[in-house]
């Protein structure tokens, strides 16, 4: 009955409903995309949407992430690259070259200065030594000498005791006075010429028998100095 109600409404003018469009397989948004027809995406797809080994590929302008996701790590700029900060002048290079001499020149000094200082101290050391082999039981002090002959000495006026008799002779020029540790000595005109010659800042006293007499005020036994005085 139903067939004759249809061929009755053709014949009429009514044409049959269309029958809706089957969709292509592979695109039935039902399904879940191409590919699988349990609504699973193709191996394929799958690949595409992941990273490599398996991770998600990161969008930067995906709206799932939200306000809240953290930027790409920022490099720090690497000197000499494009756009990474000014790149050195040849001003600049020259500059640092004559600021990296002039220091290595300045340690350079400071090097040889020491080692000047330091062979100076030695080779005094020496001397002291030899000199004191040389005057090695040569002195003339006497114990119980009680004239006090004073005469200028590293900026202070220093004295000797002598007897009567060594006092001229000293004050002729046929003694001489050295210093070796603190200790004031008597020598002969011939010893004080080999010590100057060997150290000459051990000579203490050393007296011109050519030079005028008011030249050394302190040949006079009776001229008296304070001890303290400091010229």
């Amino acid at each position: 009955m139903s067939d004759t109600l249809r061929d009755q409404l053709l014949g009429l003018g009514f044409k049959p409903a269309p029958k809706p469009e089957r969709p292509e397989r592979g695109n039935d948004p039902k399904r879940g995309g191409p590919g699988r027809r349990d609504g699973k995406p193709a191996q394929g797809a799958r690949a595409d949407a992941r990273g490599p080994a398996g991770k998600p590929a990161q969008h930067r302008n995906d709206p799932r992430r939200g306000a809240g996701a953290k930027p790409a790590a920022h490099k720090p700029a690497q000197p000499g690259q494009p756009g990474q900060g000014r790149p050195r002048s040849r001003e600049d290079i020259d500059l640092a070259k004559a600021y990296a001499i002039r220091a290595q020149r300045e340690k350079d000094e400071r090097i040889a200065a020491e080692q000047a200082k330091q062979e100076e101290a030695r080779l005094r050391r020496e001397a002291r030594a030899k000199l004191a082999e040389l005057v090695k039981d040569q002195t003339l002090n006497v114990a119980d000498a009680d004239i006090a002959r004073h005469f200028p000495y590293g900026g202070k006026i220093k004295r000797i005791y002598v007897t009567s008799d060594q006092l001229k002779a000293l004050n002729a020029g046929e003694l001489g006075v050295l210093q070796m540790d603190g200790r004031y000595l008597l020598v002969s005109a011939q010893m004080l010429a080999q010590a100057e010659a060997l150290f000459p800042p051990a000579v203490a006293l050393k007296i011109d028998p050519n030079a005028p007499a008011q030249d050394d005020p302190y040949a006079d036994p009776q001229y008296q100095v304070p001890d303290d005085l400091v010229w």
